[in-house]
């Protein structure tokens, strides 16, 4: 049982990992493959909404999406995209991405080889991967303008689509520590934290939301 505490601690999260960037056409969306289906039909939503004439679906397997995606992330986003509408000619996969950093690089290769001319990227990823999408590609791709994007939704009917409310909340805890300890690293550009999220973060880690650090 999620304590009240927890379940504010965990919306401050939600609310600072999103960007609420306001959306505008760019050359291209690139879909960070995940578990998550939604980030495929999304995509497919900006796509019909004229946001862009492209679409690069990226991501190979992980441990939790091996089973549900057996042809890989991107295979299956495509796959999706196809049964929506979208022209095959209008999608293209990369397939051996493994984290957000490779995501980014691969895909710019991907680009690049295909003669894209690329000023803006629209990054469509899991609501609470936005701003580390956002900060990762920032990092590895200079000069190229990148505004984040996913499916519109509240923290409750995220936990109530995944079905796992713990699962959730460590999850929006292991985003956050990537946040804190990335740029360090060179992994992300820096972040300006709010302390009231520092705060919220380190009371969910005191909780027991941990299944999700490095």
């Amino acid at each position: 049982m999620i304590s009240k505490q927890s379940w504010a601690d965990a919306q401050l999260l939600w609310d600072y990992h999103q960007m609420h960037h306001e959306l505008r056409p760019c050359s291209v969306a690139i879909g960070l493959g995940s578990h998550d289906l939604g980030v495929a039909e999304t995509t497919v939503e900006l796509y019909r909404r004229g946001m862009m004439p492209l679409i690069v679906f990226t991501g190979a397997t992980s441990p939790t999406t091996r089973e549900r995606m057996p042809r890989g992330e991107a295979v299956h986003y495509r796959e999706r995209a196809l049964e929506l509408g979208v022209p095959s000619s209008a999608v293209l996969v990369e397939v051996n991405a493994r984290n957000t950093g490779e995501n980014i690089n691969f895909s710019k290769t991907l680009l690049e080889d295909a003669g894209v001319d690329v000023s803006s990227v629209l990054l469509v990823s899991k609501p609470y991967e936005e701003r580390r999408a956002y900060a990762t590609a920032c990092k590895l791709w200079p000069g190229v303008e990148f505004v984040s994007a996913s499916t519109p939704m509240r923290l409750r009917g995220y936990v109530q689509e995944i079905g796992n409310a713990q699962l959730v909340v460590d999850m929006l805890v292991g985003a956050l520590q990537r946040l804190l300890l990335y740029p360090s690293q060179g992994f992300t550009i820096a972040q300006t934290i709010p302390g009231s999220v520092t705060e919220a973060y380190t009371r969910l880690c005191e909780a027991g939301f941990t299944s999700r650090l490095v």
